[in-house]
């Protein structure tokens, strides 16, 4: 194929020049031996639009000029629209975002050639009638030839022209950085189980390190990545690892991180499932753990002294009470006794709190919730510094949950509006618990943008957003409050949170019925706890319903 295209090209176009097969391994990528010492890769430059302004070619060095002759490039074009199926470039392009990108004797050969071609697509794409000319350079250690489309995965790559986080949701490992070669604005779903090797010295470069594939399924996906990659630029992050669930991602994460005999320090309020993960399951494997108060440092101090912690492992806001942890001061006295400190911000969201600026080490988030933000896709996420996010891998593709590609579309798509819908829900949210705060029939509101909330002066110091779920007492028994729940028109009564739809839920019922009243008790859950997490709907319309509802008991 490689072969008859280039020769087709030839004939039609004397001006153009190209390398045969024989010059590229099997994956159409220059082998090490084939390419000039030193060879970084390839820069484009073209009259109408350059990515490498100035000086093509450096002091003492030799350098290789193709010139295409016009039309060619729109005719390139559609033909490699029509020759790049997505399960050919996903085995091509895939591994630059795998765990060996940081080995020391890693070459993405395939990676630089894929890169190349992205930059050259996005060099040549207004151009019609112009020359476009082509220079494959030598390394010049000196001068920074970073590919403009694909550098690194860090949120400081989009500082110089995206300010906001919300820009930032939307482009973030798409229009600048995505390894999928289509003209298409939306990131195709790669549906494959596996990726094929053209030739077995392929499949050998690949296991020795000096070509890119993910090779099966269950390690990665090029239409997962680019969902990975936008979460670890809201969240400042080296890496990103998604998964099935958000629960999937909170047990293999302590499973990777925490040894046989190692001890977890969490606190009183977080998700159940959680809980009973860390009370009943992790035992069995030697690994204990002391629960103690969101706020209470000392407790944190005393058991830092006397065990040797391996993680500190919390919500922050907490799940349903909001608490809030001082992930600053958590950070600094964990560090300083050598435990790690993974913050669960599902309920903050990457928009309001930024947990790895604040100090942590690691950042999860059940993507369920806001990240998708519509209440049809499950998925789960962990986020932080590659050497520990790829621990977690690789536990990861031991154990399986890998999301599905469709699922991870989903997530592309809903963190577009995330910040729109977070604007929103943080809005309203604010205003609904400042009237129930002040409703007779409501006798305590738990929100951390309130005044009364226990920690509300650090919720304003690592916060710019409070959230939008609100818990609060209605002032009646278990039957009271679930009247007031069914005169609710407006939310569905639902076990979620953060979508584009309200939902609501009596927490005594939803996720603790099995347990006891006086058991429920135990962990705060009162008979007459809501919990609201509002949607996306107009203000007034939710206030009215919930005045309306209150009325009603």
């Amino acid at each position: 194929m490689a072969v008859s295209s280039c020769a087709a090209a030839a004939r039609a176009f004397p001006s153009f020049e190209c390398r045969s097969d024989a010059d590229f391994s099997a994956g159409g990528v220059p082998r090490h031996n084939d390419v000039p010492k030193n060879s970084s890769g390839v820069r484009f430059s073209g009259k109408a639009n350059s990515l490498n302004h100035g000086s093509s070619i450096h002091g003492g060095m030799s350098s290789l000029i193709l010139r295409f002759p016009p039309n060619f490039v729109r005719q390139l074009s559609v033909k490699a629209r029509r020759n790049c199926s997505n399960i050919g470039v996903a085995q091509v392009v895939a591994a630059s975002w795998s765990n060996n990108r940081g080995s020391p004797d890693f070459t993405p050969a395939a990676a630089k050639a894929v890169d190349a071609s992205a930059a050259a697509a996005a060099a040549v794409a207004p151009v019609d009638e112009e020359e476009v000319t082509v220079v494959v350079e030598n390394e010049n250690p000196a001068c920074d030839d970073r590919n403009v489309q694909i550098e690194e995965l860090t949120r400081g790559k989009y500082s110089s022209f995206l300010s906001s986080d919300g820009s930032i949701a939307i482009h973030a490992g798409e229009r600048l950085g995505r390894g999928i070669v289509t003209d298409a604005i939306t990131t195709p779903v790669v549906n494959t189980s596996a990726y094929f090797f053209k030739k077995t010295s392929e499949l050998i470069d690949f296991k020795e390190k000096r070509h890119a594939s993910f090779e099966y399924g269950r390690y990665g996906n090029p239409t997962t990545v680019v969902a990975e990659e936008k979460i670890s630029a809201l969240e400042g992050a080296e890496s990103t690892l998604l998964m099935a669930s958000g629960m999937c991602a909170s047990t293999v994460m302590l499973l990777a991180l925490v040894p046989a005999g190692g001890h977890i320090v969490t606190t009183t309020d977080c998700y159940r499932k959680t809980r009973i993960f860390i009370e009943t399951i992790l035992p069995k494997m030697g690994i204990t753990a002391t629960v103690i108060d969101p706020a209470d440092i000392g407790a944190l101090e005393s058991v830092l002294k006397q065990k040797k912690v391996t993680l500190f492992f919390t919500e922050s806001p907490t799940n349903p009470f909001l608490r809030c942890v001082d992930i600053e001061l958590v950070s600094k006295l964990c560090h300083e006794n050598g435990a790690l400190v993974c913050i669960d911000g599902t309920f903050a969201t990457p928009l309001n709190q930024k947990a790895l600026a604040l100090g942590a080490d690691l950042v999860v988030h059940s993507a369920t919730k806001y990240i998708g933000g519509h209440n049809d896709v499950l998925a789960g996420c962990i986020s932080g510094p590659d050497k520990l996010v790829s621990v977690v891998r690789n536990l990861h593709h031991i154990l399986g949950g890998a999301i599905n590609p469709n699922a991870a579309y989903l997530i592309i798509r809903g963190m577009k509006t995330l910040h729109l819908r977070v604007q929103q829900q943080n809005s309203t949210a604010q205003r609904i618990a400042e009237i129930l705060e002040a409703h007779p029939k409501v006798r305590c509101v738990y929100y951390p943008g309130l005044q009364s909330h226990p920690e509300h002066q650090l919720a304003k110091k690592q916060m710019t957003g409070f959230g939008g779920v609100v818990s609060f007492e209605v002032d009646g028994d278990l039957l009271t409050t679930a009247k007031f729940i069914d005169a609710l028109k407006i939310p569905y009564i639902a076990p979620s949170f953060g979508g584009c739809e309200s939902i609501v839920d009596q927490p005594a019922i939803m996720s603790y019925w099995d347990l006891s009243q006086s058991d429920r008790a135990k962990y705060g859950i009162l008979d007459n706890l809501v919990r609201f997490s509002f949607g996306v709907e107009d203000f007034e319309d939710l206030k009215a319903d919930i005045l309306q509802a209150l009325e009603a008991i």
